[in-house]
């Protein structure tokens, strides 16, 4: 009979005590029943060999128990460590990296120790599940510094043992009961922004005998609710800390323009913190030297990237003309030879249109491109095509708008509601054309 005085599906008492120590950036005690383990997360700048000068970090665990956490004294790990040791150890550093983005941790390597104190029964699931709260602290930590700009923690994890006592289906055992175990199995599983539970590892071991597939299914079923409980403890520890798990990242605009600004707003919030530059107290003149929109827009996305340490987006577009062989394209701000002078520039190309036949047909083109430390750039593309009437006609919309007969709205885009208008912009469509580009990375 099973003697331990608690439903089979239930866990056993959790304590995660944070800031246990005061030396390392992150520390908790963490008590699953008798079973004690301390965790730290400790910062070192530099990055293992085999990423130097690629931008991201490293996370990497030890674990040890300790002399008296066992009955029978336990002799210290010398320069081998025991093989149990090591594959623990290994399983804790696999968990918690399923959990990080570690592009956003610049090259740095956080350290996490994992010592036992009392052991009685899953020392390695408290482990994963005490040092994702170390983790988080010396995250949020580093931010408060100002050494990160975003949180490397874009999902929860937190791991359970779950086994067959006496042909019971049962949750968290404790030693008393992994000892006897007819089935043994450790649950290590993650949540991320929208919700969604993943499993980073299931190890499962038929001790006494084989399980049956109910037994399997029952068992994971426990394992997800007792790592659901165990997450909810551990967000009520970190308390406001907890907001370094899937915080969005930022994004900073190359731009200061709020129409701009409140585009991508709008259609990236559920990715992005979007900044301006000027939100971001960044200040930067970048010469557009490229002859393509690719190549401004990716000049422009690495210069600020350079300076905010984060993403960054930037957009170069302009109208084509097809009878011009594609000009203004790249010019199109300075088509008359003045940055930005939209009257002499409009004027410029009636002016050169005017001995070529209609229908003048021309398109507006952007490349957007998305830098982020560690990764290699994202560029994507955007049109919408039209023709260039010789009467102005609308007052709303910037640059050749009042000019531009847009084929979708059958307007010009000055004429247009600045609502329609993005609806079909080349920059709405490159826009899309980003998110699914993000979607597929996940």
């Amino acid at each position: 009979m099973n003697s331990i005085d608690r439903a089979p599906d239930e866990l056993r008492m959790v304590r995660i005590l944070p800031d246990y120590t005061e030396m390392a950036e992150g520390s908790v005690l963490i008590c699953c029943g008798r079973t004690k383990v301390i965790c730290t997360a400790s910062v070192q700048e530099g990055v293992p060999p085999f990423l130097r000068g690629k931008g991201k970090g490293w996370l990497t665990a030890e674990y040890a128990m300790l002399p008296g956490s066992t009955p029978q004294r336990k002799a210290r790990d010398g320069v081998k460590k025991d093989g149990r040791g090591v594959e623990i150890q290994r399983l804790i550093g696999r968990s918690l990296r399923a959990a990080c983005d570690l592009t956003r941790l610049g090259e740095r390597t956080i350290y996490i120790d994992c010592d036992v104190i009392q052991a009685d029964g899953g020392t390695r699931t408290a482990s994963i599940t005490g040092a994702f709260v170390a983790l988080c602290i010396a995250v949020d930590r580093l931010m408060q510094q100002g050494k990160l700009m975003d949180s490397p923690i874009i999902r929860q994890v937190a791991a359970v043992s779950a086994g067959v006592i006496d042909d019971v289906c049962t949750l968290d055992l404790e030693y008393a009961q992994d000892s006897r175990a007819q089935v043994d199995m450790n649950i290590v599983m993650t949540r991320d922004s929208k919700g969604n539970l993943g499993f980073v590892e299931v190890q499962g071991t038929g001790e006494g005998r084989c399980y049956t597939r109910a037994e399997l299914d029952r068992l994971l079923a426990l394992g997800e609710k007792g790592c659901l409980a165990l997450m909810d403890a551990q967000r009520e520890a970190l308390g406001s800390r907890s907001e370094v798990i899937c915080k969005k990242p930022l994004l900073v605009l190359a731009s200061n323009n709020f129409g701009k600004l409140r585009e991508f707003r709008q259609m990236l919030s559920d990715r992005f913190d979007v900044r301006s530059m000027r939100e971001m107290g960044a200040e930067t003149e970048v010469e557009e030297t490229g002859e393509t929109f690719d190549e401004n827009a990716l000049i422009k996305a690495r210069a600020l990237m350079d300076i905010c340490q984060c993403a960054t987006l930037a957009d170069d577009s302009g109208l084509c003309v097809d009878q011009l062989g594609g000009q203004p394209g790249v010019h199109s701000a300075r088509y008359c030879g003045v940055h930005g002078d939209d009257e002499a520039n409009n004027r410029l190309l009636l002016k050169e249109l005017a001995d070529k036949p209609a229908p003048h047909r021309a398109h507006y083109g952007v490349a957007l491109a998305l830098c982020r430390p560690g990764r290699e750039p994202v560029i994507v593309h955007g049109s919408c095509e039209g023709e260039i009437i010789d009467e102005y006609r609308g007052e709303g919309g910037f640059g050749y708008d009042p000019l531009f007969l847009s084929d979708d709205l059958g307007v010009t885009f000055a004429e247009a509601a600045p609502e329609a208008k993005n609806g079909v912009s080349h920059r709405a469509r490159a826009i899309r054309r980003l998110i699914e580009a993000l979607e597929a990375e996940a």
